[in-house]
């Protein structure tokens, strides 16, 4: 096994921090997130395992299970930057309940892109560029449908991308990370129309299927394809 593969391996076994009394602050100390590092992602490419560049962007090789890992991260980067971006600067509307569920989120999926860019260490691709013009933060009508939609995504996106992993301990850490997400998009979808949590038939374009009691699942490049309004960088897919 190869030494960066048994590092990885090593890293994501430390995942049960997650459920551990040190709490969400005290996770992001160790995952190396300090006061800047809640701030927006920023633009900027790294040379490293994902073979990119300023010019080329960020290469997802889903040749192997580093590829799978790298392909949650650029989506945990999307979540973290929105939700980061939403508590720093709420909606007026929105109520102090809704305030503070976006400032603990922000914290989860701030746990989540720390924790895989830690664990991939020098295989992780380079921080993403956004682009939220579509997105109108001064609305909660438009925060609220954005939040739906990443959360749905995401869902879709890591019960798509299970089959494709092949070590037991990082289907384990991917199943604890999409119920989080799952229970971020029933909290959102009850905000926007209460008692909607488990409306899976408006969900049958990711892959839902409603008389099976079934989420959605969507393929890496159908993901991609949905969520690239929201990323700047340039995402290339190879060996999916």
């Amino acid at each position: 096994m190869k030494n960066n593969e048994l590092e990885t391996k090593s890293k994501l076994q430390d995942e049960s921090l997650f459920n551990s009394s040190l709490g969400r602050r005290s996770f992001l100390q160790y995952a190396g997130a300090s006061a800047a590092g809640i701030a927006l992602v920023a633009a900027g490419c790294k040379k490293d395992r994902g073979v990119e560049n300023v010019m080329t962007g960020a290469t997802l090789d889903f040749k192997d299970d580093f590829g799978v890992l790298n392909y949650a991260y650029a989506l945990e980067q999307l979540e973290a930057a929105f939700y980061v971006k939403v508590a720093s600067a709420p909606p007026s509307s929105f109520t102090t309940a809704q305030k503070a569920y976006f400032q603990d989120i922000q914290f989860h999926e701030i746990a989540h892109r720390e924790f895989l860019k830690n664990a991939l260490s020098t295989a992780a691709i380079g921080s993403l560029e956004v682009d939220f013009s579509s997105i109108d933060f001064t609305s909660s009508t438009s925060v609220l449908a954005a939040a739906m939609a990443f959360e749905d995504l995401g869902v879709a996106a890591y019960n798509g991308a299970g089959v494709r992993i092949k070590t037991d301990i990082y289907l384990v850490l991917a199943g604890k990370i999409v119920s989080v997400e799952a229970r971020h998009a029933a909290y959102i979808r009850d905000i926007i129309s209460n008692g909607s949590f488990a409306d899976l038939n408006s969900m049958t374009a990711l892959g839902a299927n409603n008389a099976a009691g079934l989420d959605g699942a969507l393929t890496p490049d159908k993901v991609l394809a949905i969520a690239g309004k929201f990323v700047k960088t340039k995402i290339n897919v190879i060996n999916l």
